[in-house]
């Protein structure tokens, strides 16, 4: 939109559009570099925070910047990212634990897992995973960061969807918002604008489009639709990493907002199915933040529904869900408040769980001829009691026969953690035009414009949200009026 003799409602330097974990760095880093900062956020009260609100909370601890550049270029796979931006994730990356305990917030070792791509050089970077107070999850990330945000006494206006950048010439200006009762709010950003508005993975329409998903569920905040990507496209910016995103196995759940990961933290009597019966992958198969090695090379996955199928004594050995004392993480348990059954009879009792006290019974329920599923488990069982998956090679240790009645199934649609594309940007976290050129007065940082062209570790997306919410809020203060 163009309009430079606009008459504004509000005027400050740095308008920060998200309260999630970029969107608060970037506010706090605008800041402390003497700009005054006002935040938006479409969501309000117990909904805002964004996905980081509901995420792991960690951030890797990047002791080595070199071979944490060096582990990137390896996740990249073939889809480089420009140098100057790596080199600026590597430095920035290793400074969020300082950062973080320079404002007060008390950070420590949560949990120290393998790297998850070991086979890839510079793997040898990850040596763990930093979350406030040494926890992962249950929101204290966001908690953290938002008090900071507003112990600085920076304004945060919740319940305000930004809807369009207003431009002049290809320079941003500001933004036109709405307030809480839908009042239009023109809002003057003298120095600039930093978009933070996380992915899309929340809108059906750009998830098909761009990430060949026909029926996703959100594992995050389900307002991740897409508003600071389109947006920035209307403003003219180009677009990175669009296919790229992270999901997971899970199940939807009539009622709920999102969807939740069935892991199966207690037993390896299960199976992934197509929709014709038969098994589809090595279930165990070692996942990556939404890549796993199949066939030779890392692939998304899972990218397609399929039918996940257990037995009694699955269903007796644990939730197939992890309970919030496990894994502190995702919107319908942090925010829906959902709690999952002990031994999953009360999921089985809702209907979200089909089971049968016969295989062929079970087939008639998921749509599958019954004969193909027999087949299917004897060949299974018969694996398992050999200790080889000849199929897939699915480890001897992870082998357990699906034998006990009753039998259970349900269709699991790839729960879909977040997306990775949006606006391109540079190692400022400038938004660049599709010739590479920045269009001045925009920024971008967090999941709105994902560093990660491919792999990633864990603690990866929440180490570039603080990494480049910082670059982003330092730089747009940082500028001046006349755009210099």
């Amino acid at each position: 939109m163009g309009d430079a003799g606009m008459s504004w409602d509000v005027e400050t330097d740095v308008v920060v559009v998200g309260f999630g974990g970029a969107g608060c760095a970037a506010a706090i880093s605008a800041h402390d570099a003497g700009a005054r900062v006002l935040v938006l956020d479409k969501e309000s009260g117990g909904r805002a925070g964004g996905s980081t609100r509901v995420s792991g909370a960690v951030w890797f601890d990047n002791q080595d910047p070199e071979r944490a550049a060096v582990y990137l270029r390896s996740l990249s796979a073939g889809r480089p990212i420009p140098e100057p931006v790596i080199e600026v994730w590597a430095r920035e990356t290793a400074r969020n634990s300082a950062w973080m305990e320079s404002l007060g917030i008390p950070i420590g070792l949560a949990v120290a897992p393998p790297a998850e791509f070991p086979d890839l050089e510079g793997s040898d970077v990850m040596r763990g995973w930093i979350g406030v107070e040494g926890r992962m999850g249950d929101g204290l990330l966001w908690a953290a960061l938002s008090d900071a945000v507003r112990a600085r006494g920076i304004e945060v206006r919740l319940g305000a969807p930004a809807r369009e950048l207003v431009t002049d010439d290809g320079t941003v200006l500001g933004v036109l918002a709405e307030t809480a009762d839908g009042s239009p709010l023109r809002i003057r950003a003298a120095r600039g604008v930093v978009l933070a508005t996380g992915g899309f993975e929340a809108d059906p329409d750009m998830v098909r489009d761009h990430l060949r998903l026909t029926d996703p569920v959100v594992w995050g905040t389900p307002a991740a639709t897409g508003d600071g990507l389109r947006m920035a496209v209307k403003a003219g910016a180009d677009l990175w990493h669009m296919s790229n995103m992270m999901t997971l196995p899970g199940l939807r759940a009539p009622g709920y907002e999102a969807g939740f990961y069935t892991a199966f933290p207690a037993t390896n009597a299960f199976v992934y199915l197509g929709f014709d019966g038969r098994r589809l992958v090595n279930e165990r198969v070692a996942l990556g933040h939404g890549h796993a090695r199949i066939n030779g090379s890392y692939q998304l996955f899972p990218t397609t529904p399929m039918h996940i199928v257990f037995d009694e004594s699955a269903r007796r050995a644990g939730p197939i869900v992890p309970g919030r004392e496990r894994l502190a993480v995702g919107w319908a348990s942090l925010i829906e408040g959902y709690e999952w059954s002990a031994d999953n009879s009360a999921e089985i009792g809702k209907g979200w769980i089909h089971r049968a006290d016969t295989v062929e019974e079970l087939a008639e329920l998921i749509h599958v001829d019954p004969e193909v599923l027999r087949a299917t488990l004897d060949r299974y069982n018969a694996a398992c009691a050999a200790g080889s998956d000849d199929q897939f090679g699915r480890p001897a240790q992870t082998l357990a026969p699906i034998s006990e009645p009753p039998y259970y199934a349900f269709t699991s649609a790839p729960i879909l953690a977040w997306s990775n594309g949006g606006p391109r940007r540079n190692e400022h976290a400038e938004v660049l035009d599709p010739f590479g050129a920045t269009i001045p007065g925009l920024y971008a940082a967090g999941n709105v414009s994902s560093t990660y062209s491919w792999c990633k570790d864990g603690g990866f997306h929440i180490a570039d949200a603080l990494a480049f919410g910082r670059v982003a809020g330092s730089r747009a203060a940082a500028r001046t009026t006349d755009g210099q």
